[in-house]
């Protein structure tokens, strides 16, 4: 074997047999009993209760070059429980598992280990176990050892003869007899294994090999094979099969006289199949279930540290390979140890991701996790898991455990449902789970997870369900006569077939087949268009490698932009994974050196995808099954129903060998260490021998397949032969379905946005669906990638839209037409941080060389780009030219301090490239048409560039889309009816992008109250983020700052010191434009900033509205120069309302803030906007407090609402302190009444601690804003309709109000009261700027 293997194999390659080493570890009977130390404290427990340390007895051969031997690792897992002795009274069946060892530079190699009870007849080792037996006996009866020994689970009660008279009536366990050992009666007995160590993963095939070798171990003379003939054969004559091929070989039957057994094991072709696995999936889906693999595959992903705990070593290693495999194309990077031994328990304080098994006798108490909260804990004998904190569900997790459980009713794999210790969320359309609670069946309360060390304990065994039930139908049963025959148990149903052992497997095989790929499925309709965001490198690979921790190699802010929004929480986490970034790295490597094998599959994958549904870059949001189960399952049952090699069937190699064993024997060293010169394999067609040899070398080429065995396909042929009419109408069919396409995009696009609308007019019908409106846009950007890769002549770069821009920018900046353009001049760069655009080339240049012509030629036709260099400074320019103008002048805001932000093509280029969170031409592309989407120019702008004919000519063919007239502008007349909604689909989307805000203030036109002398600031909140206090500089009325992206903006707080000789500032408006988008917000304010004035507030919070585009600026500059129609809090000081418009007001108010928590996309509106701005909650609050009001004025001293709040405190608290007085009397004479005003107690002093505060917390706010404040946290704790009732039986209330007020009225109360009760209903969130940092009092 050594010559036939090693010539063909390369230096750093192993050689392909199927396994490398047959081990044997035992007992060493040399050097006595050592106890084994990791295994917990043995003295507590009996000698045949003790783990004992074992060792490797022989290993064969004794070393292969390619895979060096570790004696303590391979111990250690082969008898991951130490070494233990039982008697004949225990169970004693042998019992397999395999096992992993992890090199260091990631190799694995494979074992598979059988575990069996031999007779121990060492004397020696008898007489020391009787004499530990003695001495632990002694100990227990002195009292010396403190705990009586601890009983193993399933232990039998019973007593025996041969225990002492105090051990037996004591009262310890009663299966104490099991762990009693009596020299003189009892057998002892040790284990042993017997393993294999493999490259490859053949689990049935080990398994069956050993199983049937232990059995086939001669008791007493007769025919059959010596067993290192068996292993011989193993070890030298049978390779791994070929890629797409199958290999038969033998293996020891049950019984030593019969023939050796077949097996067959196969190899997967590369990429038209997955990588093998020979574990079975069904167990894992029989032992967890559905819900619970998913889980488990979701945290794996997200790179959480995943403990699985087992009684079963097997389940560990299963459930271990099972779910990494499922993780293809991608592979798990971090420590990997599904049989964690007891010497290693250290590894669990490791705070990196880890997937590591514990057996379930492991001491849990002593266990230390670095991060419970990150840890996902997984019993699988329980069917329990422990989730994270705030995991993300997986993408269309619902349907995907719809086709899973499909595919194992189908094959009758039997699953459990959600069970009670199932830490699952199910309900509908949350994208968080909540790892603490522990939903129980029914209406059960949650559970709180503690601890882990809590959940290790849970040792108890569960009872069987309903088993008693169950017995007693049976006993029924047979008192009526009625004979069971061979039913062994009620609760199993018997097959319709009865499968061999081989037809098992195969239909593992298949089944593991199936599943694996609804798997992949999954990730291939994720991430089906990765590769255009992949970011290829402009350096050489060395350079490359040393640079990777600071190169950007995927534009995840683009790719993000396409998804769903529900499916952001977990993608925006994957994205930073190291198993992610692992595939990335190794398809930009595959630009210097082969691709990954796991990658070349998942391409193959995606672009048969692709040949289906198109290129489109964006797929359908609808969950889309798996359709490549048939043409794998074909290749697989066609390799294994038609085996072509078959390796040569074991021969005697010991010329006398003994008649039998009494024990598993240790093995001829000499014969197993001695290599045949060749191998060879026997064709199962020819019946002629061929050396394996050759047919590596044959695999070592290009190996046909049978598609490419047969002749060319009839497509290319025909391809070839078109004529030119053929080519003109496949053609125009093209460009019709584009048009087509297009019209059908915007149609479903607009119906969308219109929602119920669109359908009363009868717009509806098959288009309209529930489909993200972010995913509708990211396919309109599809679309248009389509239309302008059609017809082109070169391409340049992944985005044809981009690179016809950036040509259109160059020559729209580069006059010279013999000027030649630098093909870096794109290339996006770090900006500046004070700087967000720069002069083009073209002015520099012109003032370089005096050109005064061509400087005026250039600002006459980019005057309006000029404009956007006041984002350059933080004050805007036209402050220095104010100094010239007359003082009356420099106190009034013209319209040149809100410019029209220019709407050219250029202008949105140049943003795009601002852009430094973006990589590629593609993500360019499709910010740029969210851009000019929003803005309402893509239509205007894609026909500006579409108007340069010259440069569409020399870059498309004459054919292309983009040069038939008619169906361009009907293109463009499509793409013209999105102006008709409103999108915000650039401002969602870049989240992290830095943008610049300019802020214009309009105060009062009177002198006196139009500047200030205080410093003031400004704070911006929006749906994304909010600012900290922005400086407002000197004297300014008008500046720009940058910030990173805040969303649509929502309110504004402004305020000052209020230091100076003059700090009093009137302000009537105030607008906050973005730069980028052009969207404009008025904030209305009408209000005075100083202390001594109006309620005194220094400090105010706007709420603002959307400025709509059909308002020009002078007519904004316009109505913001007057006084709000509503101020900022509204305090109208006459009542004109009457009660029944003051109802109606305040019910639609209510209904407002109720129709938007039923809304099915609530972030569409503002909940602060319905709370504080105009015929909000808070207004219509005020003025039905208002109504009523005896007196606004007292002492020539204006009175606010808040006034009367504040004196409601102090009755409330005067009764608080009655209350306590009469406590202790009215608890011995009347409970009932006490639990009734315990209610009102509560309520009074959750209003009192309100009050108290809103007084500490917010100094700067006027008496106006501590109402608004006070209105907006009740509502949030739920105390605005219970306050009504106290409120009304105050003192104060019929001080300061009418008897026709709200509070005096009891019908008008009983109004207020319920209007306001169906608040309780939901969980108001409020944004950071309304709360003032004060935090829930419930």
């Amino acid at each position: 074997m050594n010559g036939s293997l090693d010539m063909i194999r390369g230096p750093e390659q192993h050689p392909s047999r199927f396994a490398d080493y047959f081990v044997i570890c035992g007992l060493d009977q040399d050097s006595g009993l050592e106890p084994d130390r990791f295994f917990g404290d043995s003295l507590q427990s009996t000698p045949l209760d003790r783990a004992y340390k074992g060792t490797v007895l022989g290993h064969y051969p004794d070393s292969v070059p390619w895979n060096h031997f570790d004696k303590h690792a391979v111990c250690m897992l082969c008898l991951p429980s130490g070494l233990r002795f039982r008697t004949q009274k225990h169970s004693i069946e042998p019992s397999f598992h395999s096992f992993v060892l992890t090199k260091e530079d990631g190799h694995r190699t494979y074992g598979f280990s059988l575990l069996f009870y031999e007779e121990c007849r060492n004397k020696k080792i008898c007489h020391a176990m009787q004499t530990l037996q003695s001495m632990h006996i002694t100990e227990l009866s002195s009292g010396q050892n403190g705990t009586p020994p601890i009983p193993r689970r399933g232990q039998d009660g019973h007593n025996t003869r041969s225990l002492p008279r105090h051990f037996k009536l004591s009262a310890h366990s009663p299966g104490a007899a099991l762990g009693y050992y009596d020299y003189t009666k009892d057998k002892l007995l040790v284990t042993k294994s017997i393993s294999l160590l493999c490259q490859q993963p053949y689990l049935h095939a080990a398994r069956t090999f050993l199983t049937n070798l232990y059995k086939c171990v001669p008791r007493h003379p007769g025919p059959g094979l010596s067993l290192e003939s068996y292993v011989y054969n193993l070890l030298y004559n049978v390779p791994i099969p070929l890629p797409g091929k199958s290999l038969k070989f033998f293996v020891p039957n049950d019984e030593p006289a019969k023939v050796p057994l077949e097996l067959v094991i196969h190899q997967p072709t590369l990429p038209e199949e997955l990588p093998m696995l020979d574990y079975p999936l069904k167990d894992v889906f029989s032992w967890l279930g559905v819900d619970c693999v998913i889980q488990l595959f979701t945290c794996l992903l997200l790179e959480n540290q995943v403990l699985l705990r087992s009684a079963d070593f097997q389940k560990l290693m299963v459930v271990s390979e099972c779910i990494t495999a499922l993780l293809f194309p991608f592979s798990w990077q971090h420590v990997y140890v599904p049989i964690l031994p007891a010497s290693l328990h250290h590894f669990l304080d490791a705070p990196v991701p880890f997937v590591m098994g514990l057996h379930a006798q492991s001491e849990g108490g002593n266990l230390k996790i670095a991060s419970e909260a990150n840890l996902c804990y997984v019993d699988i004998d329980k069917q329990s898991i422990q989730l994270p904190e705030e995991l993300p569900v997986f993408p269309h997790r619902l349907q995907f455990i719809t086709e899973i459980r499909d595919l194992l009713n189908k094959f009758k794999v039997p699953h459990p449902d959600k069970t009670d210790n199932m830490a699952i969320n199910y309900f509908n359309g949350d994208i968080m789970t909540s790892s603490l609670t522990l939903p129980g069946s029914g209406f059960h309360h949650p559970r709180r997870k503690h601890s882990l060390h809590d959940v290790l304990d849970w040792d108890r065994p569960d009872p069987e369900p309903h088993s008693e039930t169950l017995q007693r139908i049976v006993d029924i049963v047979k008192r009526t006569g009625v004979n069971l025959g061979d039913i062994d148990s009620v609760d199993k149903t018997t097959k319709e077939k009865i499968l061999t052992a081989q037809e098992e497997y195969h239909d593992t095989l298949i089944f593991n087949n199936a599943l694996r790929e609804i798997f992949l499925n999954r990730f291939v309709q994720i991430f089906s268009s990765y590769e255009h965001f992949v970011i290829q490198p402009s350096q050489d690979k060395e350079e490359w490698l040393c640079n990777r921790d600071s190169m950007h190699v995927f534009d995840k802010a683009t790719f993000l932009s396409d998804q769903p929004a529900q499916h952001l929480p977990f993608l925006s986490r994957f994205l930073e994974s190291q198993m992610f970034a692992s595939l990335v790295d190794n398809k930009v490597l595959a630009a210097w050196s082969e691709l990954d094998p796991n990658i070349r599959v998942f391409d193959q994958r995606i672009s048969q995808l692709k040949q289906k549904v198109g290129e489109g870059i964006v797929r359908s949001p609808c969950y889309e099954a798996c359709q490549a189960i048939t043409a794998t399952q074909k290749l697989l049952e066609q390799r294994l129903n038609n085996v072509e090699l078959e390796a040569v069937p074991p021969t005697e190699i010991l010329p006398h060998r003994a008649a039998y064993f009494r024990s598993f024997p240790l093995l001829d060293g000499v014969a197993l260490n001695k290599e045949p010169t060749q191998s060879l394999l026997r064709s199962r067609r020819g019946q002629k021998q061929w050396k394996y040899k050759m047919k590596m070398i044959e695999a070592s080429g290009k190996l046909q397949t049978p598609q490419e065995s047969q002749s060319p396909r009839p497509q290319t042929k025909f391809s070839t032969d078109m004529s030119p009419a053929l080519i003109a109408q496949a053609n125009w069919t093209f460009v019709e379905k584009l048009l087509k396409d297009c019209k059908s995009k915007t149609k479903r696009m607009l119906v969308e946005k219109m929602g119920s609308e669109a359908v009363a007019l009868g717009h509806g019908g098959e288009f309209l669906s529930d489909v993200e409106e972010n995913t509708l846009v990211a396919s309109l950007c599809d679309l248009l990638e389509r239309v302008w890769s059609h017809g082109l002549q070169n391409k340049q770069g992944k985005s044809a839209l981009w690179s016809h821009l950036t040509t259109y920018q160059e020559l729209d900046e580069c006059n010279d037409a013999t000027k030649s353009i630098d093909p870096n001049f794109l290339t996006p760069v770090e900006k500046s941080s004070n700087k967000f655009f720069g002069f083009p080339d073209l002015l520099v240049s012109s003032i370089k060389s005096s050109n005064i012509f061509e400087i005026a030629s250039y600002l006459k036709e980019n005057f309006n780009d000029l404009s956007n260099l006041a984002l350059e400074t933080e004050v805007s320019p036209t402050r220095g030219r104010e100094r010239h103008k007359s003082s009356g002048e420099r106190k009034s805001v013209g319209p040149e301090h809100l410019r029209p932000l220019p709407d050219s093509l250029i202008f949105d280029i140049r943003n795009v490239q601002a852009m430094t969170d973006i990589k590629t031409h593609i993500g360019y592309a499709r910010a740029w048409v969210r851009l000019a989407l929003e803005k309402k120019l893509l239509s205007r702008h894609l026909k500006t560039l579409l108007s340069d004919t010259a440069l569409v000519r020399s870059q498309y063919k004459r054919s292309a889309f983009l040069r038939c007239e008619e169906e361009k502008e009907q293109f463009l007349y499509h793409l013209l009816t999105l102006n008709a909604v409103d999108y915000f689909c650039f401002t969602n989307n870049y989240p992290t992008t830095k943008l610049p805000y300019r802020v214009v203030i309009f105060p009062s036109r009177k002198a006196s109250a139009a500047t200030t002398t205080a410093n003031s600031w400004v704070a911006i909140s929006g749906t994304l983020c909010e600012t900290n206090p922005v400086s407002i500089p000197k004297g300014a009325l008008e500046f720009v700052f940058h910030h990173r992206n805040l969303g649509v903006l929502s309110t504004l707080r402004i305020g000052h010191d209020n230091t100076g000789l003059s700090p009093k500032w009137m302000v009537e408006h105030i607008v906050v434009r973005n730069e980028v988008t052009g969207h404009t917000f008025k904030f209305p304010c009408g209000r005075w900033l100083g202390k001594g004035i109006d309620d005194g507030s220094t400090e105010r919070l706007l709420v603002g509205a959307l400025v709509p585009k059909s308002i020009d600026n002078e007519e904004l500059v316009e109505s913001c120069s007057t006084p709000p129609r509503c101020r900022s809090p509204s305090i109208p000081r006459r009542i004109t309302l009457t009660h029944i418009e003051l109802q109606h007001m305040l019910g639609e108010a209510v209904n407002a803030i109720v129709k938007f928590h039923y809304r099915r996309e609530p972030q569409d509106g503002s909940l602060t906007a319905l709370l504080c701005g105009e015929s909000g909650l808070v207004p219509s609050l005020e003025q039905t407090f208002l109504f009523g009001f005896k007196s606004q004025r007292l002492f020539g001293k204006n009175l606010y609402v808040w006034d009367y709040f504040v004196r409601v405190k102090e009755n409330f608290e005067i009764s608080l302190l009655e209350e306590m007085d009469e406590y202790s009397q009215r608890l011995s004479r009347d409970r009932r009444a006490l639990t009734e005003n315990n209610q009102r107690f509560n309520i009074l002093r959750s209003y009192c601690h309100l009050i108290d505060q809103i007084n500490t917390c917010s100094q700067a706010l006027g008496k106006d804003g501590k109402f608004q404040l006070f209105i907006c946290l009740g509502a949030r704790e739920h105390l605005l309709h219970r306050m009504l009732s106290p409120m009304s039986e105050a003192r104060s209330t019929v001080d300061m109000y009418e008897e026709i007020s709200f509070l005096r009225s009891p019908q008008l109360l009983t109004f207020l009261i319920q209007i306001l009760e169906p608040l309780d209903e939901f969980h108001i969130v409020l944004e950071k700027s309304l709360t003032q940092g004060i935090s829930s009092i419930c």
